[in-house]
């Protein structure tokens, strides 16, 4: 052999040696080809595609637009009225998951706004979908469609999943039709995102785009681990960095619109703050977190268990306490009627009280994430000012912020958060605010 002619193989050699061992490291690192499921061998994941992928459908929404919307332009050219016209509005996915009822999860914002929601199946067939409930707040709805022989994904626990797991996203990103992605959970309870009001999102580096949100993402048995739902990157695209609605909290709520038609969310009834290094030490508590109750609603779940102003709720049902928003996060999650464990620090010692959860008034709701404090002028007026804004509440997108100043609730003057809740709890429609900011007063719808 010619020594030009070995060293050629033997530099093919190394660069094959090199792929190979690239090639290696990526499935590894990316989480696409995991050596076993359950002691069985998988060089693919087909099979379990080929048993799940019927179960997840494609949403196509229809809204309706009026052509012609002026009755004096009609008269004068004599046309007739002009009838609204249905016109695409969105496409995303959904996921099967009662076969014999035709009950079918998704994103409350794939179809909201629709005048009408077609479901497409895997095999070609089209059903138009009922919808059985809504909620909005944590960004899911329930739809019936009406067709046989159709197939359902079981539900996974998903507080049982660890950060590493392998999972696999299936949806219809930008209308293309049902495509696959995989990859690992990257992380678990994300909140605080300010992408809904209630948030415990399963964090997946598996790709999901537009379109792929209400789809399933799935664990290595096939089984439903949560609803795919936003994306965090630059112009929308996909980086690597997906949310998942977790499924025990799509089911809890499923099964709640099953009930109700709604979500029933509950409360403890108490205003607080998150706890600083300056509280910390004020109050002489060592823990890092936690949440230091300042107000207590009378009449309230937190009343009645024996809760405390100056109490500092470190976890709620064994979960840290991180925050006022965790905390809101884990009491909007739970059913009506349920015992919550709370651990409070109180004087240096560590205690635990139950507490029973009781039904949100959606009114008071609106002031979730604010926090108000009582002030006097220096003639002895008192008024109400809003002393901070949490980002994403319903009052900031409203536009309200830190220093604002209540005067009114429905045309009602009032300078007491007592007041503010009485003239609230009363309200049948939405809160109408009149807010002094500086020298300037406007009105603020609050819905």
């Amino acid at each position: 052999m010619q020594p030009g002619k070995a060293h050629r193989q033997l530099i093919k050699a190394r660069l094959l040696a090199t792929l190979l061992c690239c090639l290696f490291i990526s499935t590894a690192i990316g989480g696409v080809l995991p050596a076993a499921v359950n002691g069985q061998p998988l060089p693919t994941l087909a099979p379990i595609l080929e048993k799940v992928t019927p179960a997840v459908v494609n949403i196509s929404t229809l809204s309706r637009t009026r052509i012609i919307d002026d009755p004096l332009f009609n008269f004068l050219f004599n046309l007739p009225q002009q009838e609204e016209s249905p016109r695409p509005q969105s496409l995303g996915s959904g996921v099967i998951v009662d076969a014999q009822k035709g009950h079918v999860l998704t994103n409350y914002h794939v179809i909201e706004n629709a005048s009408k929601i077609i479901i497409n199946l895997s095999d070609g067939r089209e059903a138009v979908a009922e919808v059985l409930g809504v909620d909005p707040r944590a960004d899911v709805a329930l739809l019936k469609i009406e067709l046989d022989g159709l197939v359902e994904v079981e539900l996974a626990d998903s507080d049982a999943l660890r950060v590493g797991d392998f999972c696999i996203a299936i949806g219809n990103p930008f209308g293309l039709g049902q495509t696959v992605t995989s990859g690992i959970v990257s992380a678990l309870s994300r909140s605080g995102l300010g992408i809904e009001d209630f948030e415990d999102f399963i964090q997946t580096d598996a790709s999901i785009n537009p379109g792929n949100s209400g789809g399933a993402l799935i664990d290595l048995n096939g089984k439903l681990i949560g609803i795919n739902t936003a994306i965090v990157g630059p112009s929308g695209g996909n980086v690597g960095i997906g949310f998942a609605i977790p499924s025990n909290m799509a089911r809890e709520i499923a099964d709640q619109l099953l009930r109700f038609g709604e979500v029933r969310r509950g409360e403890l009834g108490i205003s607080a703050q998150d706890l600083t290094p300056d509280l910390a030490r004020a109050f002489a508590v060592n823990s890092r977190y936690g949440v230091v109750v300042s107000r207590i609603r009378k009449g309230s779940p937190a009343e009645k268990a024996g809760v405390q102003v100056g109490d500092v709720i470190t976890a709620v049902d064994g979960k840290p306490a991180k925050d006022v928003r965790s905390i809101k996060n884990t009491i909007g999650l739970v059913m009506l009627g349920q015992q919550l464990e709370l651990t409070v620090i109180r004087e240096g010692k560590t205690i635990n009280i139950a507490a029973k959860i009781e039904e949100l008034d959606r009114a008071i709701a609106l002031f979730d994430g604010v926090v108000l404090a009582e002030e006097t002028t220096r003639s002895g007026r008192q008024y109400l000012v809003i002393e901070s804004v949490e980002p994403g509440s319903v009052i900031d997108r409203n536009g309200l912020q830190a220093g604002d100043i209540v005067l009114s609730v429905n045309r009602q003057y009032v300078s007491t958060i007592d007041g503010l809740e009485q003239q609230a709890l009363g309200a049948k429609g939405p809160l109408l605010l009149l807010i002094q900011r500086g020298q300037r007063r406007s009105y603020v719808e609050i819905q």
